[in-house]
């Protein structure tokens, strides 16, 4: 293993979809309306979170003083921080163009909701769901440089920090015994509200063109972004395994997957 790199990286987390199986009453509601086909996780990383910063609130501010966008209800929302989902197709697109000039790399794991993994692996538990993509998210990440800092999306209690943090130290445990050698970098993870932190924005954005791929079978906001893509792993597409981890080499595309 290579020397860590004497310096600090950045990595800022975010989700996509829900880790929801039944309904209050046992039913299984998977796929259907309100409920997710897909737990996505995803992550950016940077060096440099302070040009992320300015540039995402330099282009909101001229959202927000642009007459075009004079009362348009969702321009509340958008004025305190971006969100794919509810931003106007316009404000989408000049968002996604900018993300395309930003220097930031970006990882994910997408889990396919399926019953019997989520019973067998996982007991039903829906924080240890959860907490395994996590583990699976930073596996390969926090041993490449010395400093790591981490911020979570805040969602949920307070009380879900403390097995955020294990998750991330199950990841480097299995990377410590797949490769037999020891992390020594420093780590810390700590949850953050997007209206404070604007580069979870751009996880934000990331997520969205990846499930937006997944469940709609929509390219066209993955292929604005998809040279940010360092590694997409589907990680229950079972059939196409081992290529169902894509990277630069094995570039991602919905027409290689398992339909959902």
């Amino acid at each position: 293993m290579k020397k860590p790199i004497n310096g600090s990286n950045w990595f800022f987390v975010d989700e996509s979809g829900d880790p929801t199986f039944y309904d209050r009453q046992g039913n299984l509601i998977v796929g259907q309306d309100g409920c997710s086909s897909i737990l996505l996780l995803g992550f950016v990383e940077t060096t440099d979170p302070k040009l992320l910063r300015s540039s995402l609130l330099a282009l909101q501010q001229e959202i927000v003083n642009d007459p075009y966008f004079e009362g348009v209800p969702s321009l509340t929302k958008t004025s305190v921080a971006f969100h794919a989902k509810d931003d106007l197709p316009e404000i989408r697109y000049r968002v996604y163009q900018l993300l395309a000039t930003l220097d930031f790399k970006a990882q994910f794991i997408v889990a396919r909701k399926i019953e019997p993994v989520f019973r067998n692996s996982f007991q039903a538990k829906e924080s240890a769901f959860y907490d395994h993509l996590v583990a699976q998210l930073f596996k390969n990440a926090l041993h490449r440089y010395q400093d790591n800092r981490i911020y979570f999306a805040k969602r949920g209690s307070r009380s879900r920090q403390a097995p955020l943090q294990q998750a991330i130290q199950r990841g480097v445990q299995e990377f410590e015994s797949t490769w037999k050698t020891k992390v020594t970098t420093r780590i810390s993870a700590q949850a953050q509200v997007p209206s404070d932190e604007p580069c979870l924005s751009v996880t934000d954005y990331m997520n969205w063109a990846v499930y937006r791929a997944f469940t709609r079978g929509e390219m066209r906001y993955y292929r604005v972004v998809e040279s940010k893509v360092s590694l997409l792993v589907d990680l229950y597409d079972r059939a196409k395994y081992p290529k169902n981890w894509y990277n630069r080499k094995n570039s991602f595309d919905v027409n290689k997957i398992t339909p959902l």
